[in-house]
């Protein structure tokens, strides 16, 4: 599929790091099982669709409820990764042009990507693909900048976002209320991403999709603040396990 329609920070970021994508994100509270068998009423003979799948992170849970998962995503690098995951169909596509039949979904799922393609647009080809009562579930792990580093970090990064769209905008929130979806359900659970500095900080946000499409000296410059922050901060100093405290936000609503 032609990917010109893609924000240039999505289109040549997320293609550039896809490798890192994969290794760096966090993944998801276990509590969210619930939430996908529960307000999306995923199980064995239901099919679901993850729109803006990226390397699949979230189809492994999606596969775990049984039901059958697509992987719908636009850019080929991070499409190839979603394609390895056992379970998973990978299709390429977007959100506003599925390829997928009229009401052929139980319900669809968008991770960490709904703010990139929000829009009435996407909404009616989600109400057009998804069954009546079909569920649709928005996700994101959002930053817990209560905490003093996370909050450093977020001033190193936020000079470079241009006009990326970014969940903490709530332009995502745009289209809602629409006239073929209920209102929308919120539910926050939190969680701890554990690992080395190294994977949970540098592989994370370098490959946030805006700093991975700036130029290499630019990306040092990131990458050489964010080491600083690791090597000085008293509670990252020496440490070679940290725990980045996150909020992962999970909205669901029906299809009318």
């Amino acid at each position: 599929m032609n990917t010109s329609h893609l924000h240039t920070a999505a289109r040549e970021g997320f293609a550039k790091e896809a490798s890192t994508y994969a290794s760096g994100r966090p993944d998801y509270p276990a509590e969210l099982a619930g939430w996908l068998t529960g307000s999306l009423q995923l199980g064995p003979g239901r099919s679901v669709a993850d729109v803006g799948a990226g390397t699949g992170k979230f189809c492994k849970l999606l596969v775990k409820t049984g039901a059958n998962v697509l992987a719908i995503e636009p850019v080929k690098e991070m499409r190839e990764q979603a394609q390895a995951i056992a379970g998973v169909t990978a299709l390429d596509g977007q959100a506003q042009q599925m390829p997928v039949a009229d009401a052929s979904l139980d319900a669809i799922v968008c991770a960490q990507a709904f703010h990139w393609f929000a829009g009435t647009d996407t909404l009616d080809e989600f109400a057009r693909t998804l069954k009546p009562g079909g569920r649709l579930g928005l996700v994101w792990n959002v930053r817990d900048e209560s905490v003093d580093w996370v909050a450093r970090i977020t001033q190193i990064i936020t000079p470079y976002e241009g006009d990326a769209p970014r969940f903490y905008k709530g332009d995502w929130r745009r289209p809602f209320p629409h006239p073929q979806f209920g209102a929308l359900e919120q539910t926050s659970l939190p969680y701890q991403h554990a690992g080395p500095p190294a994977q949970v900080i540098i592989d994370r946000f370098m490959s946030v999709s805006f700093l991975a499409a700036l130029p290499q000296g630019d990306r040092q410059v990131v990458r050489g603040q964010l080491l600083d922050l690791i090597a000085t901060h008293p509670d990252l100093r020496g440490r070679e396990t940290v725990s980045f405290p996150y909020q992962t936000l999970a909205f669901s609503c029906a299809r009318l």
